[in-house]
């Protein structure tokens, strides 16, 4: 990760971002106390399935909304070195 690159997202998409982590976060924790209970492998599996969900649901919009802004300005600027960082992370992403 390029540590002196910023995003520039707007407060309400960061602000949407950050709610969907936080209910993630919570279900992480439900995770946590399932185990801690006993419950059902199988319940847990399914709640596990829909965190997994829930972070790529995050991951897809992320994504997106840095290609129509991180990687397009990039671009603009001549930087297309941006094409090889992105088609990295995407390959890291479909593993």
């Amino acid at each position: 990760m390029n540590e002196c690159k910023k995003s520039h997202h707007d407060e309400k998409f960061k602000a949407d971002l950050i709610l969907r982590l936080n209910k993630i976060e919570g279900q992480i924790r439900g995770l946590k106390r399932m185990i801690e209970a006993d419950t059902y492998c199988d319940d847990i599996l399914n709640q596990i399935t829909s965190v997994r969900a829930a972070l790529a649901s995050v991951q897809e919009k992320l994504l997106l909304a840095h290609m129509q802004s991180c990687v397009l300005q990039q671009i603009k600027d001549g930087e297309d070195k941006v094409i090889v960082e992105l088609a990295e992370t995407i390959k890291r992403m479909l593993k």
